[in-house]
């Protein structure tokens, strides 16, 4: 179910700015973008914003739950508005596409370590690499974006 920026940051007790909507809006519609890719669209989208501001409405957004941030090995932290549920990664070693999957099992966590060392598990966080069909099929060059 679809929920407007602006409900959504009432909701969690944030002000309504025109940054934090469109944060909102471009993940909405570009998910697991990093905050460069974001900077981008939302200067594209006519809404002054510097990079910086982007970091700052990223954190506030990740801290309130509003945002998921996922750092998939040797890449930029990456962020979507899919929170709240159990879901995985695929990630493409060749262009670096990312993409959810969710997960096989349900329920929190997927897997159980052999010795919790005391530690009370409360989720694993899952990452499949490989190569998505453009890259294998040779459809796009290395190096692009989510």
């Amino acid at each position: 179910m679809y929920v407007e920026p602006a409900e959504r940051l009432r909701a969690a007790g944030l002000k309504v700015t025109r940054g934090r909507v469109a944060t909102l809006q471009v993940l909405t519609e570009h998910s697991h973008a990093t905050a460069e890719q974001l900077h981008g669209r939302i200067a594209g989208g006519g809404v002054p914003m510097t990079l910086a501001a982007v970091y700052l409405a990223l954190s506030v957004l990740t801290d309130r739950g509003l945002l998921r941030r996922i750092e998939p090995a040797g890449g930029p932290a990456r962020y979507e508005v899919r929170v709240g549920d159990n879901h995985h990664h695929l990630v493409c070693t060749g262009c670096d596409r990312v993409v959810d999957v969710d997960c096989a099992t349900g329920s929190a966590p997927c897997l159980t370590p052999a010795d919790t060392h005391g530690f009370s598990v409360a989720t694993a966080e899952i990452t499949f690499w490989g190569t998505c069909p453009d890259c294998a099929s040779g459809a796009h060059e290395e190096g692009g974006a989510a």
